[in-house]
């Protein structure tokens, strides 16, 4: 990728010579069994049992399930089949495409980067990537006052499309939206996907995530756009997280794949974490699956209000991001992985930024990165005791989530139901798998769910 002048004499000024740590053998974390780290294997068994019962019944294909408690693997389950046609079953090393799990990562490069002195997160976007200067905000939706995220527990979309009678109209923002409004999802970005907005309909006529496009494409093209609300004024789920990569290049001079690869997977050994999947690797892919009658048009699937439990195979289209060539590198969605890789990556957070000899950040930055930022500003998606850190949603109060968890347990998931979460309090991991998009079940909640109940010291 081309990188600008104006990038290359950032990392001019800063002496920005960045060298990949030293890389590290690929290695699952020890092992242990369920008893010597105070979970049932018993009532472990409660969630295979669940999860073959979901594959028999059709609700998914395949799956997989992964928990780790003091630094140890005490649950590792494969469920069903990583491929319908022909029957290919699913295993441990299964590539499944993660989608939203990849924000987590994009978060930690960026957060690698503020630790070496090269921005603040109160920082104006605008001062390291100059697309995105003097935006303006669309009237419709900022003081429209009618547009909000809503989830029903396995969809999410905008309710709403605004002031029909303010559209065209634009003024300036309050502020400008700023390096951590990136990273809380509240900088006035949306998702173009998710909602029919006036300001969503301009991100679909942009192609803004076209995988023909670079990240200086994709900002080139933002930078055009308005802003659908306020900076710093409400949590709207957006590509605020692609403009990060693009803020990692613009710092650091790399492309954000390598910079991803040689300062994050490398070293930690995640080998099959990657934008791209070589041609020799794509026969552990996991298909992708969706509801039947399933609209082709991204943004139509998300909208649609389809109840259909059949699952067929997904549209084709959707893996031309993944294959050889691809250019678009969407810190936001576009990566592929392991479950054991992620769990390192877990376990890296969890250890408070280190796993294996390795840091990656300081233990005061995971936990910057995992408190809330929202204050008073309610996180979308109408999710009640649950706030946003850098990155992360985190959770405030049980008694609110009204679901098994501990209050400081941070957590994201994927378009394709896959989920991961931390809990620093039971010292846990968990992650689990599965690739049906746009995704209609709970599975990734009972599955949390069904982990907790075997924890029993």
């Amino acid at each position: 990728m081309r990188v600008s002048a104006r990038s290359g004499l950032v990392a001019l000024v800063f002496g920005l010579a960045i060298a990949a740590a030293p890389a590290v053998q690929a290695r699952e974390l020890p092992e242990a069994k369920p008893a010597r780290v105070g979970m049932s294997a018993e009532r472990l068994q409660r969630l295979t049992d669940h999860m073959n019962q979901a594959v028999a019944d059709g609700v998914m294909v395949g799956g997989l399930g992964l928990v780790a408690r003091d630094g140890k693997v005490v649950y590792q389950q494969t469920y069903g089949l990583a491929d319908r046609e022909p029957e290919r079953p699913m295993t441990e090393d299964t590539i499944f495409r993660i989608y939203s799990m990849s924000k987590p990562i994009t978060a930690v490069a960026v957060l690698m980067l503020y630790e070496e002195g090269h921005f603040f997160l109160n920082d104006p976007v605008a001062r390291y990537i100059p697309e995105l200067a003097d935006l303006e905000v669309a009237v419709s939706t900022a003081d429209g006052g009618n547009t909000r995220m809503v989830s029903d527990g396995t969809v999410s979309r905008t309710e709403g499309s605004g002031d029909a009678s303010q559209a065209g109209k634009t003024r300036a923002p309050r502020r400008q939206p700023t390096i951590r409004d990136l990273l809380t999802h509240t900088a006035g970005f949306t998702y173009g996907v998710f909602g029919n907005t006036e300001v969503d309909r301009m991100y679909r006529e942009a192609g803004l995530l076209a995988d023909d496009a670079t990240l200086e494409d994709f900002v080139t093209r933002l930078g055009g756009i308005p802003l659908q609300y306020d900076p710093g004024t409400r949590w709207h789920y957006s590509v605020a997280v692609d403009v990060q990569g693009r803020l990692v290049e613009a710092v650091s001079g790399m492309k954000f794949g390598d910079f991803l690869e040689q300062r994050i997977f490398a070293p930690l050994g995640m080998v099959d974490t990657s934008f791209v999947v070589p041609d020799d690797k794509w026969d552990r892919v996991a298909e992708l699956y969706s509801p039947a009658g399933t609209p082709e048009d991204t943004a139509a699937a998300f909208q649609s209000a389809s109840t259909a439990t059949e699952l067929v195979e997904a549209n084709k289209a959707l893996d031309e991001g993944y294959r050889p060539g691809a250019r678009f590198e969407s810190g936001g969605g576009g990566l592929m992985s392991t479950a054991s890789d992620y769990l390192r990556f877990s376990q890296m957070l969890l250890n408070g930024g280190e796993l294996d000899g390795v840091r990656l950040l300081s233990p005061k930055t995971v936990e910057l990165m995992t408190v809330n930022h929202l204050g008073d500003i309610p996180m979308g998606f109408g999710r009640d005791g649950v706030g946003f850190g850098l990155g992360v949603a985190v959770a405030l109060d049980q008694g609110e989530i009204g679901e098994l968890g501990s209050p400081g347990e941070y957590n994201w998931g994927g378009a394709a139901g896959t989920r991961f979460w931390v809990d620093p309090e039971e010292d846990l991991v968990g992650i689990f798998m599965v690739q049906s998009i746009p995704h209609r079940t709970r599975l990734g909640s009972e599955f949390k769910n069904l982990v907790y109940q075997a924890i029993v010291e």
